[in-house]
């Protein structure tokens, strides 16, 4: 497989940024549902957060790879076979999803930095706050978070449903190119 997209399908760099980005987000998700309901006493109280931050900063560095990495390497070619409203639907969805991850990471970003702290990242780095403290900031980023997540979330689950009809249905190559599989001929 190579690095790089071709016109018919996508490389491994993409491959493993889309798979990637995909696992991180689901991660974040789960864990980010399941540790607002820890207690004080919950061992994990600290240290839920802690992972979910530092992924979550990590991701964001990835994320803006990814989109350089998008600018400069084109996507293949329309498959034929896709409808003129697939194309557009198909363009529109990754750009709400960037749209959406970007925005759920800034707010992540301004819930931990509300108070004016860094954000220490698996304790390797520090990332500072840009803002300092800002009375009030938590809570609204809270609820972008929130609210961008759950989009997220959603649309991401539509955009698999989306690859299952291609593969299941439509029986084309969409889901195997984005697995950086050859094209069957």
């Amino acid at each position: 497989m190579p690095l790089k997209n071709t016109s018919t399908r996508f490389g491994l760099v993409n491959v493993i940024l889309h798979w990637g980005v995909a696992l991180a987000i689901l991660g974040l998700f789960g864990l980010g549902y399941y540790m607002v309901d820890l207690s004080y006493y919950d061992p994990w109280y600290r240290t839920a957060p802690h992972i979910h931050r530092s992924i979550g900063i990590l991701l964001l560095l990835v994320m803006v790879f990814r989109l350089f990495w998008r600018l400069v390497n084109p996507t293949p070619e329309p498959l034929p076979s896709h409808q003129r409203w697939e194309r557009f639907a198909a363009h529109l969805t990754h750009g709400v999803l960037y749209l959406l991850i970007f925005v759920a990471l800034v707010s992540g970003y301004l819930i931990s930095t509300a108070d004016g702290s860094a954000i220490r990242v698996f304790n390797w780095f520090e990332v500072p706050s840009l803002t300092g403290r800002v009375r009030g900031m938590e809570e609204i980023a809270g609820d972008i978070h929130y609210w961008s997540t759950w989009a997220l979330v959603a649309l991401a689950l539509l955009h698999a449903l989306a690859a299952i009809k291609h593969h299941m249905f439509d029986r084309d190559e969409t889901l195997r190119r984005m697995c950086g599989l050859a094209p069957r001929s």
